[in-house]
């Protein structure tokens, strides 16, 4: 099976192209080649710029594809780009989606793929559902083959998080260091967070699956955490006691607008996911990395390679900022 990744060098994108390379798959990245650390072996890389259409058409002539994944597209300008490129060129296209995209306040505990999309918190989630509407369009009119995924919290070199900072070092800094770090409402919403490799094997198996075409999944462990769970079970792995200061989201929320979004839009609300589906089209697949595991690889992940452990002085002054702000009240 022949198939591009537009992207393919991000968190998640990373290990599902490992997988895919390790089941046998020719697999192409589309992508400016600038990221040469996260390049998998036995990929082959297509130097082109996605912004610049006529480039892309250009790299990509005479080449068509079973799938295609676009893993960087947020916006709909940027699928009406790969509807205009792609058509007749893949037997499936598949749009990484996000759950956050979910009705924000939920109604119902549990969520499944038929919960409402709609989130009136969060821009980036709002643009996520326009691009799916717009995706469903093209398939019920032009059948376009469209497959949507719709990720949640999915880690593996970075620590999923709802505050402390994202692709750094930085939560993990200031625990080492017996700082104050934030957990947001008491921490006892209940959220799932997904290891990469758990993700990227169920992921491919949708690849090429003719059944799958006009269908939306989402992909998560059937783990249940809570976020004060989460967040000791990372200080566990770092060996040691955090400091927590339990802060309202709202409160977050006015003092920084754009981490609140995410909180209010996405990570506020419990998040219970339901994964019958996938699993009904992808027979035999469950998540088996437990997040004490996955934490425990993580933390490796980052003592293997002193570089990797870059602290983000932004992160740390917006949490500073949060906690004297509260402090004041």
């Amino acid at each position: 099976m022949k198939v591009l990744f537009i992207g393919g060098t991000g968190i998640i994108s990373t290990a599902v192209s490992r997988v895919a390379v390790q089941r046998g798959i020719e697999l192409y990245h589309l992508n400016r080649g600038k990221r040469a650390d996260r390049q998998t072996p036995g990929v082959h890389t297509i130097i082109a710029d996605v912004l610049q259409p006529g480039a892309v058409e250009a790299a990509l002539a005479g080449m068509t594809f079973d799938a295609v994944v676009d893993w960087i597209a947020f916006r709909v300008e940027d699928v009406e780009r790969d509807l205009a490129l792609l058509q007749g060129k893949t037997g499936q296209y598949v749009f990484i989606s996000s759950a956050s995209a979910y009705q924000k306040p939920p109604v119902h505990p549990f969520i499944t793929e038929s919960t409402p999309l709609y989130n009136p918190y969060w821009q980036y989630s709002r643009d996520k559902i326009a691009c799916e509407d717009r995706l469903n369009q093209a398939y019920r009119e032009e059948n376009f083959p469209i497959t949507i995924v719709r990720p949640s919290l999915t880690y593996e070199t970075v620590f999923p998080i709802a505050i402390g900072g994202w692709g750094c070092y930085t939560l993990a800094d200031r625990l080492l260091k017996g700082k104050p770090i934030i957990i947001h409402g008491d921490g006892s919403s209940l959220w799932t967070v997904t290891h990469a490799e758990d993700f990227g094997r169920a992921f491919v198996s949708l690849l090429g699956h003719q059944q799958a075409i006009g269908h939306a999944f989402h992909i998560t462990s059937d783990e249940v955490l809570t976020w004060n769970q989460i967040y000791f079970t990372i200080a566990e792995a770092l060996g040691v006691n955090p400091k927590v200061v339990y802060i309202p989201s709202d409160f977050i929320a006015r003092i920084n607008p754009e981490l609140g979004a995410g909180l209010l839009g996405d990570k506020a609300c419990s998040g219970i996911f339901d994964n019958s589906k996938i699993k009904a089209f992808v027979p035999g697949w469950n998540a088996v990395i437990p997040f004490r595991e996955g934490a425990r690889r993580l933390v490796a992940w980052f003592d293997a390679d002193p570089t990797r452990k870059r602290v983000d002085p932004v992160v740390n002054k917006e949490m500073d900022e949060i906690l004297a702000a509260y402090h004041r009240v």
